[in-house]
Order: C-alpha cells, then sequence, then structure tokens
C-alpha cells in the first residue's frame, strides 16, 4: 500500500501523528516496532519496514512467546517510517483516536525472500528487539467480507520459546521501551496540537524577530577574549578536519557527531539568510526551508557553520537519502545541524575560543524537538569511549575538536576526524553500459588526484544506484564524453571495453571495506553524488596525522606490509607455495577471484567479513582448516542451525536449518519429523563441511544437543549464563563456578566455554539415556535451585525489567530443536568472538572473553592441551536421585 490511505484517515492539524514520506534510501538493517494502541479497543499494531514503509497489522490480543498461540493480525495502511518513533496521543475522534505507546522496536532479519513472503503469504524471520526475541512467522488466511486480510502471527519454537503460562511477555513487560511509562502516564501528560495556520510563501523580516534573552551566565559577544567589531557578515572558507586513526584524549578536546551532509555556512543580516557552500555556492534555493528557519532565529545578525542533513528512521544522518530528497524536489524533512557561531550581532568571534563561541551557539538554538535548526551536541574528554559508542550507535564517525581554539578557515590539526566507516569522495572518470535489465549506465570509473596532480584510477562501483539516479547521473556523464581517458593508469584490454571515459569533473561519495596494495577499492558503495567539491580537490584520505598519550598531534609512522596483505599478494601469483599445496588460486588474472580451502572453492576470498578485524572469507576459511581437529567432534553427526551473514558481519544475517538445492562438499542431509511432517537438517561431516559453512557466508554454527544416532535422548546439557546490564565479568565467572559446584553437589561433572559474546556456557555430558522432556525438566529444576539460592546473583526469567545488575540463566536450550552454539564457532559480531573451551583453572586467569577471537584463537590452540579432559569418556546419567538432591537443603557457599 502506498501512504494515501494512511494521509486520507488523518488530520494532520489535530493529530500530531507524523505525516511522513516514503523512504527510497536503502537501509543495512531493517527496523520492526510494535506499538500498544488503546484506542476504541486495547490492542497491538506490529510494524514491519519494508519498501521505505512500514507493513502494519493490528493484533488484537498482542504478540505471544508461546508457539501454541496464533495470534490474530489484520492487515492494515501501510504508515510512514517517521511512525515508529511515535509515542502520545491521538485526539477522541480523529481516525484511531487514543493513546498509543512505544511497546517494542529492534530489527527484523527476513528468513526467506521477504518480496516472495509477502506476495504468498508467509514470512519468516528474526525478532531483535528490546523485548522480543528469536524466530517468527506471519501466515496470511483468507481475506473476510469486509476487505481486510487476516493473518496469524505465531513464535516458532527456539530458544527464547515460552509458554505462556510460565510467562506472559505482555503483562510482565507493559512500559514503553522509549519513556519508560505506561498508557496512562502517557495520556496525563498529552497536549492538545494546535491547528497549523497556513502561511504565504515569504521571508521572515526584521520587525518580525525577537532577540534572545541573554539570562543567566551567558555571556555578550562584546565580553569574549578574541572577539572583533565587524558590521557585515561574510562568508570566508570553512574550518575542515584532518583523519586520524584514534580519537584523542584529554578535556582539551571535544568531540561531536560526524554528519553525513552538505556542508554549509549561514549568513544572517537584517533578516535574510543566505545558504553558501564549501566551494562558495549559494544553495539557498535549494534548501529554502532551512533558510526561513534561520532567518526566525531569534537573532538579528549572525554566521553558523553547520551540515544540512535528512535524518533516517533510526535518527541518522543518511546521504543517499538527502540525495533523493533534493531529486524528489524537496519532499522529505531538512535539519540543519549548527555546530559552530562565527559571527554574531556586529562581532567576528573567530578568535574566541572554541567553547565560548559553543555557549552563545546554544543559547540561540531552539530546544524544540520538532525545530529544522539542531544544536550539534559535544562531550568533552574521554574520546575513544565516544568513538567507540558513536560506532555502536551506527554514527560514520566523530569529529574532535580542541576546546580552546581558534577557528581556521583550512585544514587544522586542531579538528580531528575520526571515522567508524571507510569512505570518501571520488573523482568519476569514465562509465560501462548496463547489463541485463540494468537501465542507465552498469557502474562508475573512479579515481583520486595524487601530489603529482595526476588522476589515478582506482576501481569501479555499481551498487548503490537508485533508478532514478542511474538516470540523472547518466545524463551528466553525457554531456562530459571524451574520447580518451583522464588517468593516468587507466584499466586496459579487457577491463576497458564497454567504457566512455569522460571529463573528470564529478565527484561521488563512495563508501568501501578497505583498499589494497594495489590501490583498488574493495566492495565500494556509492552514496551520491559531491556537488559542493572540485574534483580537483579529491585525493586519497589516509591518516597522515597520530594523536600520542600526551596529546601531540604527531606525523604517523609509516605503515608496514601487513601480514595479510604478504599473504595476498602471495596468493596472486602463479606459482604455488610448496608450504600450503591446499590453498591455491583458481581462475589467473591479476585479482584472485576464487580459492581453494581444504578442497573447497571459496568464492569472492577477499570479501571483507570482520571490518574491524580486516578479516576476509579466505582468512576464515583458513580458521576452520585449522581449528577443525578441535571443533568436529562438537559438530559433526549433529543437526545444525547456521548465521548465515553473507556480506559479512555488519551485513543483513538469518537463520538456515534447511539445506540448500544441490550437493554440498562435506555436507549431508538428515530427515527429522517434526509438527507432523518430516524436514530435512544438514549435518556436517569433516573439514570440508566446515570450510563449505563459510563458502555458504555462515558465521555462526550451531547444534542440537543430540546425535543422528540418538536423536531423541540428548547427550549433554547447557546452563547459558546470560549477563544482564551492568554485571561485570568477574561476577560472571564467580556465577559459573557456583553453578559447576552445585551440580558437583548433585554428583555431576561439568565444564564451561565462553559463547563467543559477554556469557558463558556451562556444559554437563551425558550418556543418551533420558528424553528431552526429561532433559528439560531438570534443567528446569537446576536453574530454578540456583535462583533460590543465590537470587541476589542469578534471574530465572527473560524479563529485561528483572536482569538489571543480574545474570539470566537460560536453561530453554535443552528442549527438542534448540540449539547451542559450537563450540570453536565464530559469532556474527564485529569483533569476531569465539565460543571457546576452558578448564576451571583458566576460567580464573581470564581477563575479557574478548580475547578469544578468529585471529588469537589458532595460536592458542597451539600451545595448550586438551582443556577438557574426560569430556567424551562421561557416564553421567540423570535420575530421579538428582531431583530429590535439589529439593533438600544446599550446602554449597554462596559466593
Amino acid at each position: 500500500m502506498a501512504l494515501t490511505e494512511y494521509r486520507h484517515k488523518r488530520n494532520f492539524r489535530r493529530t500530531s501523528e507524523p505525516r511522513g514520506h516514503a523512504s527510497k534510501a536503502a537501509h543495512r538493517s531493517l527496523s520492526f516496532v510494535i506499538q500498544k494502541h488503546a484506542a476504541s479497543h486495547l490492542h497491538y499494531d506490529f510494524r514491519l519496514e519494508w519498501g521505505g514503509v512500514l507493513k502494519s497489522w493490528a493484533v488484537p490480543k498482542g504478540p505471544s512467546l508461546d508457539p501454541s498461540v496464533r495470534a490474530l493480525a489484520i492487515e492494515v495502511e501501510d504508515h510512514p517510517l517517521e511512525y515508529g518513533g511515535f509515542e502520545g496521543t491521538i485526539p477522541k475522534g480523529e481516525y484511531g483516536g487514543g493513546t498509543v505507546l512505544l511497546w517494542d522496536r529492534g530489527e527484523w532479519i527476513p528468513a526467506n525472500d521477504p518480496k516472495d513472503g509477502f506476495q504468498r503469504g508467509k514470512l519468516e524471520f528474526e525478532l531483535r528487539g528490546e523485548k522480543l526475541h528469536g524466530r517468527w512467522k506471519l501466515v496470511r488466511m483468507r481475506p473476510e467480507n469486509g476487505g481486510r486480510v487476516h493473518w496469524l502471527l505465531m513464535k516458532s519454537t527456539d530458544e527464547h520459546a515460552q509458554p505462556r503460562s510460565e510467562y506472559d511477555v505482555l503483562s510482565e513487560e507493559p512500559l514503553s521501551v522509549t519513556s519508560g511509562r505506561d498508557l496512562d502516564q502517557i495520556a496525563a501528560k498529552a497536549k492538545p496540537v494546535k491547528g497549523r495556520k497556513s502561511k504565504k510563501a515569504g521571508r521572515v523580516r526584521p520587525a518580525a524577530v525577537k532577540r534572545a534573552k541573554r539570562g543567566g551566565t551567558t555571556p555578550k559577544p562584546s565580553e569574549l577574549p578574541g572577539a572583533k567589531r565587524e558590521s557585515k557578515v561574510r562568508w570566508r572558507p570553512p574550518q575542515l578536519a584532518t583523519l586520524v586513526e584514534a580519537a584523542p584524549e584529554g578535556d582539551d578536546w571535544i568531540h561531536e557527531a560526524k554528519y553525513d551532509g552538505y556542508r554549509l555556512l549561514a549568513l544572517l543580516q537584517k533578516g535574510h539568510a543566505r545558504l553558501i557552500s564549501r566551494n562558495e555556492k549559494d544553495w539557498t534555493d535549494r534548501f529554502a526551508s532551512v533558510a526561513a528557519a534561520v532567518e526566525a532565529l531569534p537573532v538579528a545578525q549572525a554566521v553558523f557553520d553547520g551540515e544540512v542533513v535528512v535524518l533516517n528512521s533510526k535518527g541518522l544522518s543518511d546521504f543517499q537519502a538527502l540525495q533523493n530528497a533534493m531529486q524528489a524536489g524537496g519532499k522529505a524533512k531538512l535539519y540543519y545541524f549548527a555546530f559552530d557561531l562565527l559571527h554574531l550581532d556586529g562581532f567576528d568571534l573567530t578568535a574566541v575560543p572554541l567553547i565560548d563561541r559553543k555557549v552563545l551557539l546554544a543559547a540561540l538554538i531552539p530546544k524544540r524537538s520538532s525545530s529544522i535548526i539542531r544544536l550539534s551536541e559535544h562531550v568533552r574528554g574521554n574520546g575513544s569511549e565516544v568513538f567507540e559508542q558513536a560506532c555502536k550507535g551506527g554514527l560514520e564517525g566523530i569529529i574532535s575538536k580542541r576546546a580552546g581554539s581558534v577557528y581556521e578557515s583550512r585544514r587544522s590539526r586542531s579538528w580531528l576526524k575520526v571515522k567508524c566507516v571507510k569512505g570518501q569522495e571520488f573523482v568519476i572518470g569514465g562509465f560501462t553500459d548496463p547489463a541485463g535489465a540494468r537501465v542507465g549506465f552498469g557502474a562508475l570509473l573512479l579515481g583520486y588526484y595524487t601530489a603529482k596532480d595526476s588522476l589515478r584510477y582506482c576501481g569501479r562501483v555499481g551498487t548503490g544506484f537508485s533508478g532514478k539516479t542511474l538516470h540523472s547521473i547518466l545524463a551528466q556523464l553525457k554531456k562530459l564524453e571524451q574520447r580518451e581517458p583522464a588517468f593516468v593508469n587507466p584499466p586496459t584490454g579487457m577491463d576497458a571495453r564497454g567504457v566512455h571515459w569522460v571529463k573528470p569533473q564529478l565527484v561521488g561519495e563512495v563508501r568501501y571495506t578497505e583498499i589494497t596494495s594495489d590501490g583498488i577499492l574493495r566492495h565500494p558503495s556509492f552514496s551520491g553524488l559531491r556537488m559542493d567539491k572540485k574534483a580537483q580537490e579529491v585525493v586519497r584520505e589516509v591518516p597522515l596525522l597520530r594523536v600520542r598519550e600526551d596529546g601531540v598531534i604527531a606525523q604517523r609512522a609509516p605503515a608496514k606490509k601487513s601480514r595479510r596483505s604478504r599473504l595476498m599478494r602471495n596468493m596472486n601469483r602463479t606459482d604455488v607455495s610448496d608450504k600450503a599445496p591446499d590453498r591455491r588460486k583458481v581462475s589467473e588474472g591479476k585479482n584472485m577471484d576464487r580459492l581453494v580451502v581444504a578442497g573447497v572453492g571459496i568464492s569472492h576470498p577477499d570479501r571483507v567479513l570482520y571490518s574491524k578485524l580486516s578479516f576476509t572469507k579466505a582468512d576464515l576459511g583458513a580458521y576452520y582448516e585449522k581449528v577443525a581437529d578441535q571443533m568436529l567432534p562438537h559438530v559433526s553427526d549433529r543437526p545444525l542451525m547456521l548465521v548465515r551473514c553473507p556480506e559479512g558481519a555488519g551485513g543483513p544475517c538469518f537463520h538456515q536449518k534447511h539445506p540448500s538445492a544441490g550437493p554440498l562438499s562435506g555436507l549431508r542431509g538428515v530427515p527429522i519429523r517434526e509438527k507432523g511432517k518430516t524436514e530435512t537438517y544438514m549435518v556436517v561431516d569433516d573439514v570440508r563441511g566446515l570450510v563449505t559453512l563459510v563458502q555458504m557466508g555462515a558465521l555462526e554454527v550451531h547444534t542440537w544437543g543430540s546425535t543422528t544416532k540418538q536423536l531423541e535422548k540428548p547427550d549433554r546439557l547447557i546452563f547459558d549464563l546470560d549477563p544482564g546490564p551492568g554485571v561485570k565479568w568477574a561476577s560472571i565467572v564467580e556465577a559459573a563456578l557456583l553453578v559447576r559446584d552445585q551440580l558437583a553437589e548433585i554428583g555431576l561433572t561439568s565444564f564451561v566455554k565462553t559463547t563467543g559474546g559477554k556469557g558463558l556456557h556451562v556444559l554437563v555430558p551425558l550418556r543418551p539415556a533420558a528424553e528431552w522432556e526429561a532433559a528439560k525438566s531438570f534443567a528446569q529444576a537446576v536453574s530454578q535451585s540456583l535462583v533460590a539460592l543465590a537470587p541476589d546473583r542469578f534471574v530465572g526469567k527473560m524479563t529485561r525489567s528483572l536482569r538489571a545488575g543480574k545474570i539470566y540463566i537460560d536453561y530453554l536450550r535443552n528442549g527438542r530443536g534448540s540449539t547451542c552454539v559450537a563450540a570453536f564457532s565464530s559469532r556474527a559480531r564485529e569483533g569476531a568472538g569465539v565460543s571457546f573451551p576452558l578448564s576451571w583453572r583458566e576460567l580464573k586467569n581470564v581477563d575479557d572473553p574478548a580475547e578469544f577471537n578468529v585471529k588469537t584463537v589458532p595460536s592458542r590452540l597451539a600451545r595448550r592441551s586438551d582443556p577438557w579432559p574426560g569430556f567424551w569418556k562421561s557416564k553421567q546419567s540423570l535420575s530421579p536421585a538428582f531431583l530429590k538432591k535439589l529439593a533438600g537443603p544446599s550446602s554449597t557457599r554462596r559466593r
């Protein structure tokens, strides 16, 4: 559905619901939101982001974690993405009148093609929310006579499923995830929305501008050291930041978000605003709404430095969305994040310390959340922590500035930029013809200028374009075509076939994973044209400076060739080293595009799967080859569940337990009866199977707790210690030791391993005698006894509100069909953690589980003996006597 029906039903002069727009920006992840809606009847609105809108269903009784519950979900009109942040009261008499509470939000990961799923009426997906997790299904039923389409929302059986009789997530988690309020509290604070008066287009005149009342401690410009009288406002070249590798520390530095938009100076004089780009182009007409907002500020004369952006559904600046908004005639809402004030009321402030300029700036910016003009907030000190949080929050990076610095119209060392993702501007020197159903062009040929003013070719980009941008960019390229290439090193031979050369005048912003030793971009993606930068200014961005521990900005030492770079260079040679007989290049040519590891062909071996470690697909295949001897006993002959992330840890992921069509080396299918039908599961046999999983894009390997030979009788118990917010690693270790002692007291020997995340797994090997229900009941009894023994340390429910400062002891992995990450498996997280087996003595010496990752584990295995002696020879079995011991008084000492 389009947003026509949504808008037709609402009077936006009366309701505070967002009018919104259908987004065309492609997001790396898909959001979901559930809103608790007290309208004529209380219900829950379930919404999935797809196709630039929120696909929506009304769920009368709400979602349930119980797989036996089939919740009716009535399909309703599509909502805009902006609705995902709405919480408040819809006026009585309006469509949906009542109170809306933001009950849950997060990310949804399709298990199959969503487009096909919507058409066929069957969607399978994973939810990663603050309240709901795990696998879910939406199944369409026949349309009702009234035209509404009915679906069923169901929880799939996995480790997050729970019977409603044991845990009702709706009653246990009633509050808003954004404000912590209930429906009554939200309704009590609701304010009526005033009718929006229509205004004639035009500028705000000087007479309508009211100066801000500078009360409190806000100084006047004339009182600040360095302020100079200047009667007129003027444009000046903006100050630029220097790229560095790490954020500086100390209170001499303040840190701001790095925005992904257009840098503009806003010049305000006599009530008239002009927006001037970094290359001195007047863009006032392009961003008329921003200019009008600047004119409405309570000041008559000023120069602001900031950035115009479009925010996506997560509140992050999105350059591609800004490009789309400009092409669509400015329909998306624009924001101007102001981060500096260069002039105010007849005074030039460029020589005033930055921290004082920001005090004045903050006094001028409206505090309203709906304002187009926003203050770029900053944090003083703690640079590395600010940078880490910025990256976790999805920001492009941060800008670090010396608090006492003056404003310099050049690239300086007092402003530094640290990037979470790699990307910069490149010059466009050519394009290729489209292939297949593609329109416009196939790819853009990119380059950058060297110190000798030569344009150097650095690869091509063919992704990140919409149909509209393909046409609009092609129209500009056609006007610039020329016979000869502008590159000093243009591609030749087959690589030059079908290429159209153009004059190097257009500049594009491109993101990529890294640049090879040959200077070629890896996995580039196009963000948009940079109309505010001249082609001659584009050079390769390299962090030439470093921040020393004493805060001094120094020259960066020349980079050494990394071991990985040397390995990749050796792999690209036509000869094959005798030391690596089973790792050889398959295709000839300059770039390696296929590799053989353990007899399995790896396509796209240089694809980066873990960007922080620069760890590629080839590296991960080599990792599993090295750990195969230790890992195979834990995974072979067990039904698998994979987490596949074809684009790496930062890209979209999905679960898979059934094999794809066609034979796969080292894997076989096993029929398993479940839910009245027989399904085929994957099973690994040897090292070839492990490497085949890498070729499939699997970053996590999970297994059943039983083998195919004794499928209905588990041969292990698993206790998953999942820490809540605020739990330190030392407390998790102490909790694992308490679990070990409790199990030992009833006669069971246990073993421990890291999860590859923040928690620990305690495993009890068993003789496969008891069936699943008995094993799960026993694990539940152990879990409950531990909660009773140490209620200040453990919690037995996954309720988020109960887990702060405590450890959730999860016994649900002991049910039939439930899985647990295998020992030595990597995880689909940027740290590339590994689930690593430890002896109990080793555990006490571990300071941080992050030290076990795909780079460190092989060397650790080379210098250690078996950490789990006796694990495979254990003859333990469950008996009623154990349950009696659990029911009796425990002598285990609390730690």
